[in-house]
């Protein structure tokens, strides 16, 4: 069962004339785990963010958990944890850093409902899981680049998501916690059946476990592969070579 379909897709910014993405045709079953790569600007944020029903798509159709997205874009949200890329905070910001991950619990909670006991441990597990518990009760304006970066996979990961969208998910992270991250995702994927989508602009960045390559470039893919198919070298040569950075 693929959850998720994109068939002809184009999405264009607002105020915009050239699609930032087009001719999209990208499906995913439940339970891969897939990692789209490409030079900066060559869409990929962008098919995250069609996908997530935050652009919406200007011609072609597109499903997510078979409905469709358009029309069903708070339905889907509820079952996506996303990690977007470069998300900033004011550092005064009186917000601690357990009440950002409770952020994540919002579509399982609904509207005027307050978290119970069960949401709160959820929180601490998600928290204790990327290592970052002890900033429990911290402003989250006062946390590292990598501190915060960690702040929201448990964001989404307290979600309980079906489907996984990352963008960037291993920036300002240390090698030792780049590889704690890694293993966390491929538990979640082969033991709980996650999907995972997700973006690097890195070629080292791929995870060990993911088991298709997607390669974008210009707002087009170029390249979509099983990642047992690939090598590194051969990804380098693609990437510079399509994007004219020889």
């Amino acid at each position: 069962m693929n959850i998720i379909e994109l068939k002809n897709v184009d999405t264009i910014y607002e105020g915009e004339k050239i699609p930032a993405i087009y001719n999209i045709n990208f499906s995913v079953k439940r339970g891969e785990f897939v990692t789209v790569i490409g030079p900066n600007g060559a869409g990929k944020t962008t098919l995250l963010e069609t996908i997530n029903g935050i652009l919406p798509y200007t011609s072609g159709e597109g499903y997510v958990f078979n409905r469709e997205i358009k029309r069903n874009r708070e339905y889907i949200r509820k079952k996506i944890g996303y990690v977007i890329q470069n998300f900033e905070i004011d550092p005064l910001a009186p917000f601690l850093c357990r009440d950002i991950v409770m952020t994540g619990r919002a579509g399982k909670l609904g509207l005027f409902r307050f978290p119970g006991e069960t949401d709160w441990q959820i929180v601490r597990s998600m928290m204790d899981l990327l290592g970052v518990k002890e900033f429990e009760r911290r402003p989250v304006g006062k946390l590292s680049g990598g501190e915060f970066q960690k702040i929201l996979l448990a964001r989404a990961l307290a979600q309980e998501p079906e489907l996984l969208l990352l963008d960037e998910p291993f920036s300002n992270l240390d090698i030792y916690s780049r590889r704690n991250v890694e293993d966390i995702l491929s538990e979640l994927n082969e033991e709980n059946n996650v999907t995972i989508v997700m973006v690097s602009h890195d070629l080292n960045m791929i995870p060990v476990n993911c088991s298709r390559i997607l390669v974008m470039d210009k707002g087009r893919i170029i390249l979509d592969a099983k990642s047992d198919n690939v090598d590194v070298s051969d990804l380098i040569e693609i990437v510079f070579s399509k994007s004219g950075n020889q």
